[in-house]
């Protein structure tokens, strides 16, 4: 049986897995500096949004977590060249499911999903959908490991 060689790393995929590293890298920021209640960080929010955050159930907070880290640890297995980059953008997908679910059942506060809260949530959504498309895509192709 011939040994097959591993393609070589396309130039895209670097580019892709640190662009990828550095947008989760703000959302896993977000998590933390919300889930410790940073006063510097979450004195930019009323206190109505404040309300709503700190408000959340632990399921919800569980989604957001899942969503969140599986998306950031699915940027760091891309660069690693890792199969389970796919898996780990799926898991944030699913995660962000669950928030997208509590968000859109429980009326949020002005300024959390109206207007730019709206358009960045839907950009989200299209980053990581569009992270696990580019993941299947490389480890299809035999990038991914």
């Amino acid at each position: 049986m011939p040994i097959m060689e591993r393609p070589a790393t396309p130039w895209h995929l670097w580019v892709i897995g640190i662009l990828a590293l550095l947008w989760n890298a703000f959302g896993a920021y977000d998590y933390l500096m919300t889930q410790t209640g940073n006063e510097a960080y979450m004195s930019a929010f009323t206190p109505e949004q404040l309300e709503y955050f700190y408000g959340f159930p632990v399921w919800m907070d569980a989604f957001w977590a899942v969503g969140v880290w599986s998306a950031f640890l699915g940027a760091i297995l891309l660069i690693l060249r890792s199969r389970l980059a796919f898996y780990a953008f799926i898991l944030g997908l699913i995660g962000m499911a669950g928030t997208t679910a509590y968000q859109f059942t429980n009326p949020a506060p002005a300024g959390v999903l109206d207007g730019a809260g709206l358009a960045m949530s839907i950009v989200i959504w299209i980053s990581q959908i569009l992270l696990a498309i580019y993941a299947f895509a490389m480890m299809r192709k035999g990038v991914l490991r």
